[in-house]
């Protein structure tokens, strides 16, 4: 909770000619919501209109045609700049005006006893052959071949073509059929028990496969239920893993790997670069921990509150791409959004809490953008992503957002010289 100094009330009146004009808007459009016997909608007169429905029903829709003109006066007449959302109540209404309250919350005072000396190190990167064969282990994998094994047996790791067919009670059940289905056994797509069942069985063979869904599984009806399949293995296919050969080397198409001694280069240099990104993040994340620890400060919760509505609009994109929505992963995980709010706030109250900490780094080191370093930054970063400045510029949030990216990355790479 925000101390009181971090918490400040503006109240704002607006009358006069800016409060007729907001009432006349809320009367054009709370006209077209009512029917008046012996009027066309929308031409009910005024004053017929407010007798029979009260003035007052004007004055709601009233406020919110001049909140944004409110606003901007309670940040002129105060000079407070938020750092959140303001919270607006109205203190009074009436024929004459609206009086609105504005809670602002300010940037709270931030303390920080050391960001110098933390003797913070980056991991060094290595690269071990068992990585480098572990890797090419899975292109081999990656790249391996199925072969139909003639009145094979089907063993794990084995493609079985199968058709299946569910029941419930005797009943067939929706989703519980396929024909021709490819399954990877040990590959654990299927619920638990199926797959293992099916090892031992042999092309053309038919067998019934009792099963028992979990209990967490999506479809109510089938949740802990005992089901029996009856399986026939049509084929069964085995994984034969590639050699190194010019013949994976050209599928590969990796420019320059023709031999082991390329692909060990190019997969070496490629876990380095890996490894050097993880690194240096976790070692920025280290920096601003061990700088966390060394600094107090009274965060107001409106921050965290929207710094977790944030990250849930982020991870709700981040599953959209998947083809999940949020009301399905609630479903899946049983879940709401109440527990995914609760398990965002410690991330969200970190992230609130190294900004902070950057940009009062900032102010004591005097670190300043200058606007050509802005506008070369722009510049720089329209070109990468192809894109017009201007549109670009919109899409990041202006120039400011541009110098306030700069700032922090700045300070970041100034505790990284004074934490060496």
């Amino acid at each position: 909770m925000a101390k009181d100094e971090n918490r400040h009330i503006v109240t704002i009146k607006i009358e006069g000619e800016s409060w007729v004009k907001a009432l006349d808007k809320a009367f054009k459009d709370e006209v077209q919501k009512v029917e008046v016997d012996g009027f066309r909608k929308g031409k009910v007169p005024r004053d017929i209109f407010e007798k029979r429905y009260g003035k007052e029903r004007l004055f709601i829709p009233a406020v919110d045609y001049v909140i944004e003109e409110a606003y901007a006066k309670a940040l002129s007449e105060s000079q407070l700049i938020p750092v959140a959302q303001p919270k607006l109540e109205i203190k009074s209404v009436d024929d004459s005006g609206v009086e609105l309250n504005f809670t602002f919350i300010t940037k709270p005072k931030v303390s920080i006893k050391k960001y110098k000396g933390l003797n913070i190190k980056k991991e060094e990167v290595e690269v071990t052959k068992e990585e480098i064969d572990h890797e090419i282990h899975h292109i081999l994998e990656r790249y391996s071949e199925l072969k139909t094994k003639e009145n094979g047996t089907v063993n794990n790791g084995d493609v079985a073509i199968i058709d299946f067919e569910g029941k419930k009670d005797g009943v067939p059940f929706e989703g519980g059929k396929a024909d021709n289905y490819e399954l990877e056994i040990g590959s654990g797509t299927f619920i638990p028990g199926f797959e293992e069942q099916l090892i031992g069985m042999h092309q053309n063979e038919e067998k019934d496969i009792k099963v028992t869904f979990p209990d967490d599984y999506p479809a109510p009806e089938l949740k802990g239920q005992e089901v029996t399949f009856t399986v026939k293995v049509n084929e069964v296919k085995e994984k034969v893993e590639r050699e190194l050969d010019s013949e994976l080397f050209e599928d590969l198409a990796m420019e320059g790997v023709n031999s082991r001694e390329t692909l060990e280069n190019e997969i070496r240099a490629n876990i380095i670069a890996q490894k050097e990104m993880d690194y240096e993040n976790q070692y920025i994340d280290n920096l601003l921990e061990a700088v966390g620890q060394n600094t107090t400060v009274d965060i107001p919760e409106e921050m965290v509150s929207e710094e977790v509505d944030r990250l849930l609009h982020r991870f709700e994109e981040q599953i959209k791409m998947q083809g999940i929505t949020l009301d399905l992963y609630y479903q899946f995980t049983h879940s709401t959004e109440s527990d995914l709010r609760n398990n965002l706030e410690k991330e969200a109250y970190s992230h609130v809490l190294y900004r902070l900490m950057l940009e009062e780094i900032a102010t004591l080191e005097k670190v300043e953008i200058s606007d050509k370093e802005a506008q070369e930054e722009a510049t720089k970063l329209a070109e990468k992503y192809q894109m017009k400045e201007d549109e670009f510029l919109k899409m990041f949030g202006g120039i400011e957002m541009i110098k306030y990216d700069l700032e922090v990355r700045k300070v970041i790479e100034l505790l990284k010289e004074y934490n060496k």
